[in-house]
């Protein structure tokens, strides 16, 4: 049997340069969706007769509801090792295999530092003024030497961004549910009680996983206690922040000002609020988003789907 294999979400229209195809062509058709399919009954219409689905991060969610409609499914490769999108369950009683492939740490991080640069120098706003050919410099920035870096979730991309804030001379500060004193002292980081953290820090930076436990972690009480000063960076997941009490927050300029990658609705509504403040920095889910990035995921993509087809299945998911 000669395979179908569905690759979703390919936005840059990249996937099949970023990996060596040619491993897995032979046996299988690969089509490729570079724009996003819409709503459920519109992926399943879509999916319909494809046995291999590969899915780029939580972009194409994969409830219960859809996979039933999929009755030719036998593979689901995720990018990343989890995907709290995929119902792996639901998968599993219909016999469905679940794999992922590895993944880069750094990019997340190196993205959460660069959206806390830009909104201290406002690098994007100052761009934008020179290329319109408006006066020169409107702008102050905000220091980073000898200011506090406030680290939601001391993990390791938590432990990465740490380490860029000390290598400027910021203090750097640690709070998440489970953080302990001791893990703190192991990175050089000082532990922080929630409250104390939004209380003192100049810019915050999230880096926590989305789950039951962690959605909506961040209220309109926590970011109440900022300084009208300060900063919020998530490159997380969007629903980890209440999204209606910050932008409130930036609306009435409770706190200077956010850099988001990640959103409550993602792709982001062209007519949501968040598009039209001028004290954000907007970026459309960057993170992962790297060539070194893609090509660990699209790399393990193709061998994971390699490994199915000779029956020798890899980094299985539940």
């Amino acid at each position: 049997m000669r395979y179908r294999c569905a690759v979703l979400d390919d936005y840059q229209n990249v996937a099949l340069s970023m990996a060596d195809w040619s491993k897995v062509t032979d046996d299988i058709d690969v089509t490729v969706f570079n724009e996003r399919l819409g709503d459920e009954a519109a992926v399943a219409r879509a999916l319909q007769g494809f046995q291999i689905v590969c899915v780029m991060r939580e972009r194409t969610p994969f409830p219960r509801s859809l996979i039933e409609k999929l009755p030719d499914l036998k593979l689901i490769v995720t990018t990343g090792l989890k995907n709290a999108s995929i119902d792996v369950t639901a998968a599993k009683e219909r016999g469905i295999l679940v794999c992922g492939t590895e993944g880069a740490k750094h990019p997340t991080a190196e993205l959460a530092i660069g959206l806390m640069i830009d909104l201290a120098r406002h690098i994007s706003a100052e761009n934008a003024r020179m290329k319109a050919g408006e006066p020169w410099q409107a702008t102050v920035g905000a220091d980073l030497f000898g200011h506090t870096l406030g680290i939601i979730g001391l993990g390791n991309l938590g432990q990465r961004v740490a380490k860029v804030g000390q290598a400027f001379g910021m203090k750097v500060i640690a709070w998440s549910p489970n953080l302990t004193l001791e893990r703190c002292q192991e990175h050089g980081v000082a532990y922080a009680t929630k409250a104390d953290l939004f209380q003192q820090s100049d810019f915050i930076t999230i880096h926590l996983v989305l789950s039951d436990r962690t959605r909506g972690l961040i209220s309109a009480t926590d970011l109440g206690m900022m300084k009208p000063t300060a900063y919020l960076i998530n490159t997380s997941r969007g629903p980890i922040v209440d999204e209606g009490a910050l932008i409130a927050a930036l609306q009435n300029n409770a706190i200077a000002g956010a850099g988001l990658d990640v959103f409550d609705t993602e792709p982001l509504p062209r007519d949501h609020a968040l598009r039209t403040l001028p004290n954000v920095v907007l970026t459309p889910h960057l993170g992962y988003v790297t060539q070194d990035g893609y090509r660990i995921f699209y790399g393990g993509t193709v061998e994971a789907v390699r490994a199915f087809l000779d029956g020798k299945p890899v980094r299985v998911i539940g």
